[in-house]
């Protein structure tokens, strides 16, 4: 378990991984020049204590947080370096040759991104060998998934330290043990999304009638077996191997169009923007994040009792909890 870390961009993301490691007692040094930074980091660690303590996990005492002038104050003296500014190679570039410069050579140096594979944002590092990406999801501090990837450089020893590090924090770390492009769930989200935008784009369906479909029908399947076990016991006794003869050659019937998106006109944007409006009704942002963290904290409290999927990362974490 580290001490200390330091968070480099604090907006949603990154206040959200602020939030989770004070809630494990790490001390956090937090560096962004944005003025809505301290404001974002209030807002969004209120919201993952709140989230805990619905969950029933230990809230105080929280790490402590101290807000620094510049990269170099708060890269200087930790144990991980999570690094989450916006997704611009040029800034990101600079951001971490900053983070370099200042952290210790052991210190692991962590990105956030979720559209940069870690050999492309380690060009120009004196030692990419300590790298990785640590690619969570939002909301970081309720959902546990992180995923970590090496890039060509990357030393083994800085894979099993961040795996090691996440799983301190709560996290259940997936290794993806191959370099590639949007890791794996955001691939899997992008087959996904590219299908709902033509679905809105053709008038086969409202945003809310596609949100409809997840929620009501396979996500609650997805979120406690994920996609393969799910299809396991659709084959019966026969397994995988029955459900594969028998919807498999259904895959060359042209369903769906996941190598195409529809063009991306303002026609198109406004009719996306204008369904989300319409589907949220009068509930602000605020609403809008307390509702799903409130969902997701029944959902994890369900799957917890039953032992299965997320739930064992929070029964996890309530065992570590309560040996600190």
């Amino acid at each position: 378990m580290i001490e200390r870390a330091a968070v480099v961009g604090c907006g949603v993301i990154g206040a959200a991984w602020v939030a989770r490691m004070r809630l494990r007692r790490v001390d956090v040094l937090v560096y962004d020049p944005a003025p809505s930074a301290p404001g974002v980091l209030d807002e969004v660690t209120d919201q993952a204590v709140a989230a805990w303590a619905d969950l029933g996990l230990p809230v105080e005492p929280l790490g402590r947080l101290s807000v620094c002038r510049s990269i170099e104050d708060a890269a200087a003296d930790v144990d991980l370096v999570q690094e989450c500014v916006p997704e611009r190679l040029q800034l990101k570039h600079a951001t971490i040759g900053a983070i370099e410069a200042a952290a210790s050579p052991e210190v692991i140096i962590a990105s956030s991104t979720s559209g940069f594979t870690p050999s492309v944002l380690a060009a120009g590092m004196s030692h990419p060998e300590r790298l990785v990406v640590a690619h969570p999801f939002n909301p970081v501090y309720l959902l546990p998934l992180v995923e970590v990837v090496g890039g060509t450089e990357t030393s083994p020893a800085a894979i099993d330290r961040a795996m090691a590090i996440y799983m301190g924090l709560g996290m259940k770390p997936l290794h993806v043990r191959v370099e590639i492009d949007a890791f794996i769930a955001d691939r899997l989200l992008e087959a996904v999304w590219r299908e709902a935008l033509w679905l809105v784009n053709d008038g086969v369906a409202t945003t809310a009638e596609i949100d409809d479909a997840i929620r009501y029908g396979f996500g609650l399947r997805w979120a406690q077996m994920g996609l393969f076990e799910t299809y396991r016991t659709a084959g019966g006794a026969g397994g995988m191997r029955h459900f594969l003869d028998q919807f498999g050659p259904s895959l060359a019937w042209p369903w769906t169009k996941l190598t195409d998106t529809p063009e991306w006109t303002e026609e198109l944007v406004e009719t996306i923007a204008d369904q989300s409006d319409a589907q949220s009704g009068d509930r602000t942002l605020a609403e809008l994040i307390a509702e799903r963290d409130r969902n997701l904290v029944a959902i994890l409290r369900a799957l917890e009792s039953v032992d299965a999927g997320a739930g064992r990362s929070v029964a996890a974490l309530r065992g570590v909890a309560s040996t600190d």
